[in-house]
């Protein structure tokens, strides 16, 4: 069974330590869980399989015509330049070293399935079993794994490549998860080979 790796919204706007929410509950988790090193474990793991990575982004264009004014999670992205494509902050964290020939999906909402090409991508591709990781579990993560799971995808949570804006958080959406997903640990990750 073919499998993709999804890496949720590992932007600078989010993970980066000097961007924006560097400085934030949610900075201080990815930097105290070692999220960034565990995604990276991750990736190693999925380049050595052969299992396809796919780096999802939020991004909005220069006038943020995408970009709903009215939600409460992205009204204030405008105000701030957040998550803007031509910025820096959209860019992946660069410790993750994309490649070319990885995907990228940019999405406007917060689940990567929403008016995105990532459904017609997996089902092209003939994968059936979605990993995923990401800030925050409590949005992307949680927005992924429910979605994926409603269109008949295996779905897998590599619960050390998540954070959330506090510990509490992170534990009250995995356990959540649980009932859609399978969860592991970057360490115990193994891809089907």
């Amino acid at each position: 069974m073919k499998s993709a790796y999804l890496i949720l919204d590992m932007q600078n706007d989010l993970v980066a330590e000097d961007g924006p929410n560097g400085r934030t509950a949610l900075g201080a988790e990815v930097r105290g869980r070692s999220i960034i090193a565990n995604t990276q474990r991750a990736i190693a793991k999925a380049r050595a399989a052969a299992v396809p990575i796919i780096f999802v982004q939020v991004g909005f264009s220069a006038d943020y015509r995408e970009c709903p004014a009215t939600s409460p999670i992205f009204g204030a992205a405008k105000q701030y330049g957040l998550f803007n494509r031509a910025g820096r902050g959209f860019d992946i964290h660069s410790a993750l070293e994309p490649a070319e020939n990885d995907t990228f999906i940019t999405k406007h909402r917060v689940s990567p399935f929403y008016s995105t090409r990532l459904e017609a991508f997996l089902r092209a591709n003939e994968i059936r079993h979605v990993y995923a990781s990401g800030v925050s579990t409590t949005a992307v993560v949680q927005a992924t794994i429910r979605d994926a799971h409603d269109r008949d995808f295996i779905c897998t949570v590599i619960e050390d490549g998540c954070a959330a804006a506090t510990r509490e958080e992170h534990d009250s959406s995995i356990m959540m998860l649980k009932k859609f997903a399978s969860v592991i640990s970057s360490e115990t990750l193994e891809f089907p080979g």
